[in-house]
């Protein structure tokens, strides 16, 4: 046998050319790869993965870790860029740690906000792929899988595909009213795929619609929530947080009928409470144990363990105001409504505060406590994904009358420590009070743009420049446009 690593192999130089020239070319076509082609490649230790239960939960994990970057939830789809584009802000800089200024005046061809939006396209499609490897591996070793497993398995992983694409059709699609038609984004049901034509954006819905019953379907017969534990599943999306997307999603749609069912189902559950003032504002021994992030309220959350970095940088006094995100004094006094009954409101008393000198939002200034009331709850550790307060708004909104939308908006005023609506509420002034309220109650959470979006606002709070339906609609990355031909309408 010939010794490959101790004999001279001559090759002639012209076939070294050859060879040479070949593999360039192979080099030039393997990277001219579809930008959301982000399969991850096959190793054996991921193929061992889906040999037992463990390793599946394992990569469940994986897909819920990828939603909580930075990239994700854990900064540009819930405090930070989304926040941005809807005004949340008036101090934002170009400096090293904050760049956030374009994105405030929705310079949509600027470095900054392409550089966003990559990495959430990216992003969002690598957790995408992830949870299709589950779901193609829940059918390929169904076997190894208990029955509540696979349920639970592929019930978890299809709603979360049907969770990511919808907010890439929210950021990246047209409005739905006068773009249902028009092509929006690929929906991806397959690992293996590479450049696949772009769904329109009612089929977006419709796919992800689906995606959501074979969900619920699958996870209402065995989620613990359904039955009694809620602890372990608010981070999870669950059969609640399932039926709260679908009311979202049909919302989106104009499906007011199936908006308000879902809305109903989640609220008649009883599982969710709205936070008590006393909790709201709570002060023990020195230690902040106030509820910030209304817990009991969350229908699905999504868990940060890193995310306390972002949020010193964001939201505490570093020096100077212009290296940290709020608003001023005034702005707030605007947003809350101070002078016309909303000083009161829990919204600005306990989670408007101070740090040196200055007002800043506190929602996510948490710490966890020691305490019963919310133990090993990690609050320090969330960002919310739904809350209850929505799914009122959605009935609110869908309601006969405006005199009957009022009552659901007043549940949620109540709770917040403001006085009541009249119920002779005329319907442009319900819609107006519907708006109010997730300006103040979605405050750098990322969910006012789009809504912004859905109500063709022409206007946003803060900003005095007329909105456009191209000022809702962020590019697509140039990279997908590049190597997908199929997006010409």
């Amino acid at each position: 046998m010939q010794d490959f690593n101790s004999k001279h192999i001559h090759i002639p130089m012209k076939r070294t050319t050859l060879l040479i020239g070949i593999m360039a070319i192979v080099a030039v076509f393997s990277g001219c790869k579809k930008f959301l082609d982000v399969t991850p490649k096959t190793s054996l230790a991921e193929e061992q993965l889906y040999t037992s239960e463990p390793g599946f939960q394992q990569a469940l994990s994986g897909v819920y870790g990828k939603l909580a970057g930075t990239n994700l939830y854990g900064d540009n789809l819930s405090m930070g860029f989304v926040s941005a584009l809807a005004q949340n802000y008036s101090t934002l800089n170009t400096s090293a740690s904050i760049s956030l200024q374009q994105t405030q005046l929705l310079n949509y061809a600027s470095n900054e906000v392409i550089s966003y939006t990559d990495s959430i396209w990216s992003s969002s499609y690598s957790a995408i792929a992830a949870a299709n490897k589950i779901i193609e591996n829940t059918a390929a070793n169904r076997s190894v899988l208990s029955n509540n497993s696979y349920a639970q398995l592929r019930g978890e992983a299809l709603a979360l595909r049907a969770f990511l694409h919808f907010d890439l059709l929210r950021m990246f699609g047209p409005e739905y009213t006068a773009g249902a038609n028009l092509k929006a984004i690929p929906y991806k049901k397959d690992v293996n795929e590479n450049a696949i034509i772009p769904a329109t954006t009612a089929d977006v819905v419709k796919f992800a619609l689906a995606d959501l019953k074979e969900a619920a379907d699958l996870l209402q017969p065995v989620d613990p929530i359904v039955t009694s534990d809620l602890r372990s599943r608010r981070n999870k999306l669950n059969y609640y947080g399932i039926k709260a997307l679908e009311a979202r999603i049909r919302l989106y749609s104009g499906d007011k009928p199936g908006a308000a069912a879902a809305a109903n189902l989640v609220i008649g559950s009883g599982k969710y409470a709205f936070v008590t003032q006393a909790a709201a504002g709570a002060i023990s021994s020195g230690l902040t144990v106030r509820d910030r992030l209304y817990f009991n309220e969350q229908i699905f959350m999504i868990r940060v363990r890193d995310i306390l970095p972002t949020v010193q940088r964001y939201f505490r006094f570093r020096g100077s105001l212009d290296q940290s995100l709020t608003r001023s004094p005034a702005n707030f006094a605007t947003l809350f409504e101070t002078t016309s009954g909303g000083g009161s409101d829990i919204r600005f008393v306990y989670r408007i505060e101070q740090d040196g000198g200055n007002l800043f939002p506190s929602k996510f200034w948490q710490a966890s406590s020691a305490t019963t009331t919310i133990g090993d709850n990690l609050l320090d550790q969330y960002v919310p994904g739904i809350r209850l307060a929505e799914m009122y708004y959605i009935l609110a909104e869908t309601a006969e009358t405006p005199g009957i939308g009022v009552g659901y908006l007043n549940t949620v005023r109540q709770n917040r420590g403001i006085s009541n609506l009249a119920t002779t509420i005329t319907a442009t002034d319900l819609t107006a009070a519907i708006t109010k309220e997730y300006q103040k109650e979605f405050y750098a959470e990322g969910q006012l743009f789009f809504y912004y979006k859905r109500i063709k606002a022409t206007r946003m709070l803060f900003r005095n420049i007329n909105m456009t339906p191209a000022d809702y609609k962020l590019p697509i990355p140039d990279r997908e446009l590049q190597f997908n031909p199929n997006y010409g309408n």
